[in-house]
């Protein structure tokens, strides 16, 4: 069995199939998907439904898109003007894709490789990091999980400490793990910028350049981060290249991080 971890698809289900025509055929592969399943591409409900009948063999991390649609199916948050969620939020499945979702863990820990959608605090070791999505995770899947998205969104706390209780614990956790980009060395969160590494502002610095980060010893494979593009180091794999802004779909096998791409059509405009 071989393990295949995907980037963001964003509702691109055509590049999908591209890329997964050039992986060597073997029945019992897996295929790991790194979160953002879905929304701004144009085919969202069927890259939903493949991605979940694929059963056992598919593994997928929550990402911030996907917890934006369980908000928007819940009637917690609008639809956006670029949101592609129309054709899921009328499905006649609709209920069954919604809590196949929301069963999603955060964090999978995966042939030595951490995977998560956006990042890990460098406060975290794997051991906590996988404890706390494990939280997060126990939520979404309670009867409380409707309640708990009502309380999901905002920036505070951006600085974790092991005392945080309650929502604020959670919210914290679940921005690490699905909005993540920049942070300062104490490892408290900045969302607002969004541009490549290089435009990091004074104080600022990709999460995983933290000195000291926890995680160094682990491989973390994420997605989220287009404007970062492909990254491959021995601790470290980015794996969102921009597939529904024009650019590849990119998948990594696992075992011996070989690389596979197909070009994508642009299917929206950055901006």
């Amino acid at each position: 069995m071989r393990n295949y971890i995907i980037g963001d698809l964003q509702g691109c289900h055509a590049s999908l199939q591209d890329l997964l025509a050039t992986l060597p055929p073997f029945a019992s592969d897996r295929i790991l998907f790194a979160g953002d399943l879905i929304n701004r591409g144009p085919q969202s409900l069927q890259t939903l439904r493949t991605v979940m009948q694929m059963g056992d063999r598919a593994k997928a991390v929550l990402g911030n898109h996907d917890l934006h649609l369980l908000a928007v199916a819940c009637g917690i948050r609008p639809a956006h003007r670029d949101d592609t969620l129309d054709e899921i939020l009328a499905a006649p499945d609709r209920d069954e894709l919604i809590d196949w979702l929301r069963h999603r863990p955060l964090a999978i820990h995966e042939q030595g490789h951490l995977i998560v959608h956006a990042g890990v605090l460098p406060q975290w070791d794997l051991k906590q990091a996988l404890a706390l999505a494990a939280e997060v995770e126990a939520m979404l899947q309670s009867e409380q999980w409707i309640d708990f998205l009502r309380h999901m969104y905002g920036n505070q706390p951006a600085r974790w400490s092991d005392d945080l209780a309650g929502y604020d614990r959670l919210r914290c956790v679940i921005n690490a793990f699905t909005r993540l980009r920049f942070c300062q060395a104490d490892g408290t969160m900045d969302f607002a910028v969004k541009e490549g590494a290089a435009a990091a502002p004074e104080g600022l610095m990709p999460w995983f350049e933290v000195p000291g980060r926890r995680t160094e010893e682990v491989s973390v494979v994420f997605g989220h981060w287009s404007t970062l593009g492909l990254v491959m180091r021995p601790n470290l794999i980015a794996l969102d290249t921009g597939c529904v802004w024009g650019g590849k779909l990119s998948a990594v096998r696992l075992e011996d991080r070989a690389l596979f791409q197909v070009q994508c059509p642009q299917a929206r405009q950055p901006g």
